[in-house]
């Protein structure tokens, strides 16, 4: 499978590129093509270094908008404010067969601590916001938001945590199950349609202020 990650730069980027690279084709995207092929050349060293001769993948580097034009999977790991744009740029681009992922949360740092942006300035939920923008909106998905990138980064640990996935097309979560499956440790969840999304985004603010104010490190949510 090829997948491509725009914002592949990023913490999450690393960790998604880690994960799955030992069995996929990974593209790493950045807005500067030299930042992007940097990046995939470091993660591809520390992929080989962890996986040794089971690794059947690859990583390379692209422009963001460019590596969206053929691959199986798109992972969206990009900022809330950023959203609008990048799906302009890039509807139209994306085969139609392609799942697009948004582990996006919409959130802010207040006096008070972090706040879940939609239901702080009545605005859209990212989910939403990408189903909208790269039509059709039955191949969007939407998990990810409680994962550690730190814990993702280090592929020799388990998460041990779940992911609540929401999409409204059975095939399109069933395609992204099978990724989240293959994590160490991860669990994916369906939550519900992509109307839900905002339930999932919402928890990631409230792990950091939880995190912060009990000094936990890197927490994650599993249901049992």
């Amino acid at each position: 499978m090829k997948i491509g990650i725009v914002g592949g730069t990023g913490g999450m980027g690393e960790g998604f590129a880690l994960r799955w690279s030992q069995k996929h084709d990974i593209i790493v995207g950045s807005r500067e093509v030299q930042k992007a092929k940097e990046a995939a050349e470091q993660y591809s060293k520390l992929a080989k270094e962890a996986y040794g001769s089971a690794m059947s993948g690859s990583i390379s580097g692209d422009d963001n908008f460019a590596l969206a034009k053929d691959v199986d999977v798109l992972i969206l790991s990009i900022p809330y404010e950023y959203i609008t744009d990048t799906c302009a740029k890039m509807s139209g681009q994306i085969r139609d067969d392609c799942v697009v992922v948004s582990p996006i949360v919409p959130m802010a740092r207040t006096d008070a601590g972090f706040v879940y942006i939609p239901l702080e300035q009545g605005k859209k939920n990212a989910g939403e916001m990408v189903g909208e923008g790269l039509q059709p909106r039955s191949r969007v998905v939407s998990a990810f938001h409680t994962i550690s990138e730190v814990k993702l980064k280090n592929v020799g640990q388990s998460l041990d945590a779940d992911t609540f996935i929401c999409g409204d097309d059975q095939g399109a979560v069933s395609k992204l199950n099978t990724l989240v499956s293959e994590i160490s440790g991860l669990r994916p969840v369906y939550l519900g349609p992509l109307a839900l999304s905002y339930q999932a985004e919402i928890l990631t603010p409230m792990l950091l202020n939880a995190a912060k104010r009990n000094k936990m490190k890197h927490p994650g949510v599993k249901l049992t």
